[in-house]
């Protein structure tokens, strides 16, 4: 961590940020960001925006920046119960609302902060690109991430060959993951669901849509980056809740794109049960979408036999 640096600017015309990330290359973009806006830096004792032009002879005073070192998950947090756990595996249910990793190493009550606390070395984790460079280290053996609405399996390795082996497998879609979803209306029958999703780059949050069927201009879409999901679904029950029909599905899914289930789902006229976000009604006293990831069988990336591993059904299932 960067600490009570006093740096004199002798060029002007260079931006606050990028001066601090060329006088110290071991923090990043977001860290520089991120003080800025706590105000950690200061420019002549003041305040200052991230682009403001600085001029030759400036002081900053920079009171804390955070370095690549120190983005590392705190361990600071409550761990639930595994449902599985060996000398290389963890498996946790995680509950509705908990997000999986955080996106700071100041965030706490994620589930990885829970995980860091019990088994410190998943802390040490990291994961890295096809060059051999850490991409992130904020994973702490998280070998995927659900979103945080969504309840239920998550794997987490304990050590970095066991994290390295089984993120080979999910990027060769080896990896089967079973949810439970619970739709508006009755479907009668099963399928499978196949699209090119990209996030909506219209809004500020993320959505997913059709990168074929939407409201884009062409000069929109062709900056797009589709990312092809397939999803698999089979209704196993039916029920009525007032006036209300609906189906539990289960859906099975070898790609992992983001919201794949719920926008697939929508995209498909079945909205899952109190997913706002993509059109379903608003279900009151309700907390999150009904959208449970069940279970997932793979290899065991120690000894490479096949392990299927299970959550408990969900309340709403």
């Amino acid at each position: 961590m960067i600490k009570d640096q006093i740096l004199t600017i002798s060029e002007g015309g260079v931006r606050l940020d990028a001066a601090l990330l060329h006088a110290f290359p071991s923090t990043s973009r977001a860290f520089v960001r991120d003080a800025i806006e706590r105000g950690d830096v200061l420019v002549g004792d003041r305040r200052a925006n991230k682009g403001l032009k600085l001029a030759a002879g400036a002081q900053i005073c920079v009171r804390e920046l955070l370095e690549g070192c120190d983005n590392l998950v705190s361990p600071n947090g409550v761990c639930p119960p595994p449902v599985f756990e060996d000398a290389h595996l963890l498996a946790f249910d995680k509950p509705s609302g908990q997000p999986v990793q955080p996106l700071s190493c100041r965030e706490t009550g994620t589930l990885m902060n829970g995980v860091v606390s019990r088994y410190p070395e998943c802390r040490a984790i990291s994961e890295f690109d096809a060059a051999g460079h850490v991409v992130n280290t904020l994973m702490a053996g998280a070998l995927h991430r659900i979103d945080a609405d969504t309840s239920g399996l998550v794997l987490v390795a304990r050590n970095q060959a066991a994290f390295d082996g089984l993120r080979s497998q999910f990027a060769a879609q080896t990896v089967k993951k079973t949810y439970l979803a619970l739709v508006e209306g009755a479907v009668a029958v099963g399928g499978t669901l196949e699209n090119d999703l990209v996030h909506d780059p219209t809004l500020p949050f993320c959505r997913m849509i059709d990168a074929h069927h939407n409201r884009l201009t062409r000069a929109q879409c062709q900056r797009l980056r589709p990312l092809r999901a397939v999803t698999a679904f089979s209704p196993i029950a039916h029920r009525t809740e007032g006036n209300e029909e609906r189906t539990l599905l289960e859906v099975t899914i070898y790609t992992g794109v983001t919201h794949q289930i719920r926008a697939q789902l929508a995209l498909a006229g079945m909205h899952i049960v109190n997913d706002r976000l993509y059109g379903a009604f608003a279900v009151e006293n309700q907390r999150g979408h009904c959208l449970h990831a069940l279970a997932a069988v793979f290899r065991h990336p120690a000894t490479g036999e096949p392990v299927e591993i299970r959550t408990a059904l969900p309340g709403w299932a």
